[in-house]
């Protein structure tokens, strides 16, 4: 579901890029067109800014009608609601901060992961059955009150204590001990290769939140405030003619990269907490 969440999540704010680029070409476009009209940009301006538009025009219908609708149709399906049902626009990620260390999450996985608690009891089974084994061994004993049936004579009572030794079994608790002994051995190994995967899994996962976490806060804090000032400059540099139409375009398609880029690491870091959180066994609080 959170998973889910996040890819609607991601078509949303995709979305919310191609229509601020859209009010930028449409910017871009009335520039070119009155610079076309006093003689001093090229039609072939002119045509590349309509270009444009129609290209963000086709992405946001795309986006709207068919992914929009497809996601959300995904996330109600998770949620047991009709495919149609009214979601409104996703709240944005809570930030990128990761207050565990391996070692935490670790410790905490081998307390809840169930696949581990399951082994951990099927370890305990067989050191039962392995004490049972070695018991064996040991002598039985027998104490006995029983009535005495007496002829010619009053009937009596009496007690009757009697040790068995199992010296003529040897070889059959033997046997059993061994056995015990192996399958003690194969429930520790499991469980030993079951906290290896899981150790792993914990591993990939929080390598993949840490490696979103470097990527988008590289994007928010470096790659988009650099492209908005070479927006800004291109688009000043294009109005003194200075600065050609196509490089106006690159630096708003460079932008418009960017800004899918942070959105799309913002998503993928909140779907591999989620898979962080599967793989520990536990919900992990992001305070």
């Amino acid at each position: 579901v959170k998973a889910a969440y996040y890819d609607l999540y991601l078509t949303w704010r995709t979305l919310g890029v191609y229509e601020k680029d859209k009010r930028l070409a449409d910017q871009f476009a009335a520039i070119a067109l009155s610079k076309y009209r006093v003689g001093e940009a090229s039609q072939p301006d002119v045509l590349r800014a309509q270009v444009e538009q129609a290209r963000l025009v086709n992405l946001i219908t795309v986006q709207h009608k068919l992914k929009i609708a497809t996601a959300g149709a995904r996330l109600n399906t998770l949620l047991s609601r009709p495919p149609d049902a009214p979601l409104g626009t996703p709240v944005g990620p809570v930030g990128f901060t990761l207050p565990y260390t391996l070692d935490d999450l670790l410790a905490m996985a081998s307390t809840v992961r169930p696949e581990l608690k399951a082994r951990g009891l099927a370890i305990e089974r067989e050191g039962q059955k392995l004490n049972l084994a070695y018991k064996q061994y040991y002598p039985d004993f027998q104490l006995r009150f029983d009535r005495f049936i007496l002829f010619k004579r009053s009937d009596d009572f009496g007690v009757m204590a009697s040790v068995t030794f199992p010296l003529a079994f040897k070889d059959k608790y033997d046997a059993g001990v061994a056995q015990a002994q192996a399958e003690l051995r194969a429930s520790q190994e499991e469980y030993q290769a079951t906290k290896d995967q899981v150790f792993f899994q914990i591993k990939e996962a929080l390598a993949e939140v840490e490696t979103q976490q470097a990527l988008a806060l590289l994007l928010r804090d470096t790659h988009i405030p650099q492209a908005e000032q070479s927006l800004a400059a291109a688009t000043a540099g294009y109005q003194t003619a200075t600065v050609d139409f196509l490089s106006l375009i690159d630096s708003l398609r460079v932008l418009e990269d960017f800004r899918l880029s942070l959105y799309q690491a913002m998503a993928n870091f909140e779907k591999q907490w989620a898979e962080l959180e599967r793989v520990v066994g536990r919900e992990l609080s992001r305070l």
